[in-house]
């Protein structure tokens, strides 16, 4: 699958190789920038290979590597938790190192991983952050996210096309 490329940034879509690489340390492309990967970047990877081995490669929606286009280092990381189930709706997780955060990194990734889910033909999107993590919601709501519920630990936030999944796989080419 090729880059998904934004105004500043690269998603890159890992591999199952690339995600095993991560795990094990070793940098692709240009190389890493400091505080990269995150634990949460070790988890998402993790939790794609796991994917890929229960119930096969969830392609398009799987995890990618966010790489500024001006050095080619990965800051941080993004992606699909799995396949879209039966009502065309996936959800996201994302991350930034320390020294990338501020920037409006998170929410052009964002952006351009809604985009991409869209014309894959994802009837909604869906994402959680904790109550504490104001940008998270921040970055969330600019990418055009709203907020539909919370519980006790974590705020959830949604978006929905009319035009998704169930729509795209009904007509013909």
């Amino acid at each position: 699958m090729d880059d998904l490329v934004t105004e500043r940034l690269v998603l890159h879509p890992l591999s199952v190789a690339e995600a095993e690489a991560l795990l094990a340390g070793e940098p692709s492309g240009a190389g890493w920038a400091p505080g990269y990967p995150s634990d949460a970047d070790l988890a998402g990877a993790k939790r794609y290979i796991a994917t890929c081995l229960h119930a096969g490669d969830p392609h398009p929606f799987g995890a990618y590597e966010i790489r500024r286009r001006a050095d080619g280092l990965a800051i941080g990381g993004l992606g699909f938790h799995g396949a879209a189930d039966e009502n065309g709706t996936v959800t996201i997780g994302y991350g930034l190192v320390p020294a990338a955060q501020g920037r409006g990194y998170a929410t052009e990734a964002l952006r351009g991983l809604l985009e991409y889910a869209r014309e894959a033909g994802a009837s909604s999107v869906e994402g959680d952050t904790d109550h504490h993590n104001v940008a998270s919601q921040r970055v969330m709501a600019a990418a055009g996210m709203r907020l539909v519920g919370e519980d006790e630990r974590l705020k959830y936030y949604r978006i929905s096309w009319e035009k998704g999944l169930r729509r795209r796989l009904t007509v013909e080419p």
